[in-house]
């Protein structure tokens, strides 16, 4: 780790504290508007997502803090969409996970070769995040049809 660009990993880290964060903020908000026919599987699905998140940001500052940093305490831009169909949530919910897998991919460029332990903490939520984006796209199936 001795060349490591520290500076530039907790930069990452905090942008992805800051996304995740917004993600327990995001999927709150759909939890409690989502209506119709889902509403109770989606309200939990959302529910889930808005923890998973948490943990997902807490374990981004506690790499931030190992790493001699200070964690954020901003969240990324929320857009206020003001469509709260269940398409329309779920696409969203697409787009945040697509910018999520995007910034721990830019973590994992930003650490390769210097720490396997943060580079294989990017592959983990890489690969979280990716399932995330195929469960949204099958449930979006539904709606194509």
């Amino acid at each position: 780790m001795e060349n490591l660009n520290t500076k530039k990993v907790i930069e990452v880290l905090n942008t992805i504290m800051q996304c995740e964060l917004s993600g327990v903020v995001r999927y709150t908000h759909y939890a409690l508007m989502i209506t119709g026919r889902d509403r109770l599987t989606l309200t939990e699905y959302f529910k889930t997502q808005a923890s998973e998140s948490l943990t997902h940001a807490q374990d981004a500052g506690e790499l931030v803090t190992g790493l001699g940093g200070h964690p954020s305490l901003e969240i990324s831009i929320i857009e206020e969409s003001n469509k709260h169909r269940a398409i329309d949530l779920l696409n969203e919910s697409l787009e945040h996970e697509l910018k999520a897998v995007s910034l721990y991919k830019e973590l994992l460029t930003v650490v390769n070769g210097e720490s396997v332990y943060i580079e294989e903490y990017a592959r983990g939520m890489i690969k979280i995040e990716e399932v995330h984006g195929l469960e949204i796209k099958k449930m979006l199936k539904d709606f194509s049809q």
